[in-house]
């Protein structure tokens, strides 16, 4: 019979993640992680197995992450959708310059340095950006019949572009761009959206 495991295993997630963000799948090793969580690799391995098994497991709650936050902040009724779109708009471009170490989005970083040799990495990545880019999309049909976007506008359309500002923003962060810059982003990608004749 099994012993059963005497740690959180979401506190170790958050650990292992804490050092793929900071230093890139490449350059952390289990040695790493099995320090800085103060389990042996034998637990480490035993509970998650290697180290690409711990970061599909970490890759994976931080996408999962990410939608839900998204969603919690893009959904709700047509009355308010303009909003919580300016919102989330700024929302990102506030926390990008609020990342004073420039490590830039998991999910980016993630996908830049694993997507192309393997496909768990580059599958979640694209599900990811899919399931941001529809609940874009439907925040934006939201503002359309409330009457604060135009109606003629492709709703998906403007739902890509405004997901690549976001992308934008947060790589122009991890460049080192300031919280003005980053702010002015956002303020001009609201106001080039096509809003109806008046």
């Amino acid at each position: 019979m099994a012993r059963p495991r005497k740690f959180d295993e979401q506190q170790v997630l958050d650990t292992a993640r804490e050092r793929f963000w900071s230093g890139g799948y490449a350059a952390t090793r289990m040695e790493d992680i099995a320090e800085a969580t103060g389990l042996g690799k034998g637990s480490l391995y035993g509970a998650f197995g290697g180290k690409q098994e711990l970061f599909h497991r970490v890759f994976d709650d931080y996408c999962g992450s990410a939608v839900e936050s998204a969603s919690r902040q893009l959904s709700g009724d047509d009355a308010d959708a303009y909003a919580r779109l300016s919102a989330h708009v700024y929302a990102v471009a506030a926390s990008t310059a609020a990342d004073t170490a420039h490590r830039g989005c998991l999910l980016a970083k993630g996908a830049a340095e694993l997507a192309e040799h393997d496909r768990t990495v580059a599958e979640r990545a694209r599900a990811t950006i899919e399931a941001l880019r529809a609940l874009l999309q439907d925040d934006i049909a939201a503002c359309q019949r409330h009457g604060d976007i135009a109606a003629d506008a492709d709703p998906g359309e403007l739902a890509a572009l405004v997901l690549a500002v976001l992308r934008g923003i947060e790589a122009l962060g991890k460049a080192g761009a300031s919280e003005e810059t980053l702010t002015g982003v956002a303020r001009t990608a609201l106001a080039v959206l096509p809003r109806p004749a008046r």
